[in-house]
């Protein structure tokens, strides 16, 4: 595979059909073109009633439409940026994805899922061909999936019959080791959310050592498989504690804080932007539909818009990157 560095945002996640195709919208994109990013993980998701349902549906009351995928693709693609298309399996019950999934013994069912799986993948492997997307990832933090090893290997063998551009999984933080197909695909993603910070408040310097102890972890990841590592998935809210906990989005009566977030932004650049091994990132996220930008100061979610972190992102993707990947 060539050389690859991705600098990126995860784009419109969590929105309904239409969503993209609205002036605000793309607004919202050409906002985060600005923030010299090159590229764009396009995410939505279908559902299945729960982590023990067979059946993945395409309820587009829920699932971005074809039309929607489509005109958030070329509108990106207007502006110079590059599209992995990222479709996820959520439930509908509110369960983690992670938690799809069923006993060992149980393999009519592990057969019917991956079946279903199998069906949405390659629906939106053949909207990546068609709309010329520069990457495609397979599956999101499926952890209790990842040991039928057989049927993710049929399945990558399924998808690069039609999709002809670099796969990548994203695995979760700290389950990296526990993917043992990732030979098969292109790029190790991850959603890095790992807690480098210990209390809240810390210092950049306190989580970039936190930082260099994971990145020893990954880089032997990468000499396992040969393969760059990606953060699919990598962010923290701007509120005060969430570097302590980075994957969290519950917490709202947590007091603002920009700092926090900005640190855990300049630490991860601080460590991994020239790692020979890293393939760079997919911030989380920027969003369909942005806050006025007078408002950010109020805003405890992920996003970036108006806040330290956004000028953090712009002053790293500015630079030169000299990643060479082995």
């Amino acid at each position: 595979m060539k050389e690859l560095f991705v600098k990126g945002m995860t784009y419109g996640w969590n929105t309904s059909r239409g969503a993209y195709r609205t002036k605000e919208a793309i607004d919202s994109l050409q906002k985060l073109k600005e923030t010299g990013s090159e590229w764009i993980a396009l995410s939505f998701f279908a559902l299945q009633d729960t982590y023990c349902s067979t059946d993945i549906q395409f309820d587009y009351s829920h699932t971005m439409t074809d039309r929607d995928i489509q005109f958030a693709v070329e509108q990106a693609k207007k502006l110079g940026l590059k599209v992995c298309l990222k479709p996820v399996v959520n439930c509908r019950d509110g369960i983690w994805r992670a938690r799809i999934g069923f006993p060992e013994e149980a393999t009519d069912k592990w057969e019917k899922w991956f079946r279903s799986y199998q069906s949405f993948l390659i629906h939106y492997a053949e909207l990546a061909t068609e709309l010329e997307c520069e990457m495609f990832c397979i599956g999101c933090e499926m952890i209790q999936t990842e040991g039928q090893t057989a049927y993710w290997r049929q399945l990558i063998e399924q998808i690069r019959a039609i999709y002809h551009g670099p796969i990548i999984y994203n695995a979760n933080h700290g389950k990296e080791d526990g993917v043992e197909w990732f030979d098969a695909v292109d790029i190790i993603g991850t959603s890095a959310y790992y807690p480098v910070a210990k209390t809240p408040g810390d210092s950049v310097g306190n989580m970039v050592q936190e930082w260099q102890k994971i990145a020893i972890k990954l880089e032997k990841l990468h000499q396992t498989f040969h393969k760059p590592i990606l953060f699919m998935e990598i962010g923290c809210r701007s509120a005060f504690g969430c570097a302590t906990m980075p994957w969290d989005f519950e917490h709202k009566d947590l007091p603002f804080s920009e700092e926090e977030q900005a640190n855990f932004y300049e630490s991860v650049f601080q460590v991994f932007w020239n790692k020979p091994w890293f393939a760079g990132f997919f911030w989380w996220d920027w969003k369909a539909k942005l806050y006025p930008k007078e408002e950010a100061k109020k805003d405890l979610d992920f996003d970036i818009y108006g806040k330290k972190a956004e000028n953090i992102v712009k002053k790293w993707y500015s630079k030169h990157n000299i990643t060479t990947h082995q």
